[in-house]
């Protein structure tokens, strides 16, 4: 069986379709999205919108003495976030509640509603001295490691002879 073969493809932008310039390129993705959260919602039923929650953008660093996780989460208060460790994973919580606006909104682009990060920690890591703070917009949670034994070259010494003499 031979499949189709498509000959006339545009070649210059020229040649592409009407419209194309105009056109939002995330547009199809949120089409894309509606269409299937319809085919979800069809099938498995209506999920609740405050059970989605999105994940804020962050960094992970590690230096001699710690992990630093830094989460972009600007106009958010530090009383609305929850910073929480479970085993290896630590969760940060919190939502950024739409503001009352007058007027009408003619174009919104910031998230808001519950967001949720996670990132699932080393083993070695003293989770009772996490340390997390919020400093303008960015909430720095400080993972200190675990102190354990470190790899250590031990010097091996001549023995003296004391001047006994043997047999």
């Amino acid at each position: 069986m031979t499949l189709p073969v498509r000959r006339n493809r545009p070649s210059t932008t020229s040649e592409r379709p009407l419209g194309w310039t105009a056109r939002n390129p995330l547009a199809e993705f949120d089409d894309l999205l509606n269409q299937m959260s319809g085919l979800l919602e069809s099938t498995v039923g209506s999920v609740a919108p405050a059970a989605v929650a999105w994940t804020p953008l962050a960094d992970v660093t590690e230096d001699d003495d710690a992990y630093r996780i830094e989460i972009e989460l600007p106009g958010v208060k530090s009383s609305d976030i929850n910073v929480d460790t479970d085993g290896q994973e630590l969760v940060v919580r919190g939502e950024i509640k739409e503001k009352e606006r007058q007027g009408i909104l003619r174009r919104g682009s910031r998230r808001t509603g519950a967001f949720e990060y996670r990132v699932r920690l080393p083993e070695k890591v003293n989770t009772d001295e996490i340390a997390a703070e919020m400093e303008d917009g960015v909430l720095t949670i400080t993972v200190p490691k675990a102190e354990v034994a470190t790899h250590r070259r031990i010097e091996v010494t001549q023995h003296k002879d004391t001047g006994r003499s043997g047999g």
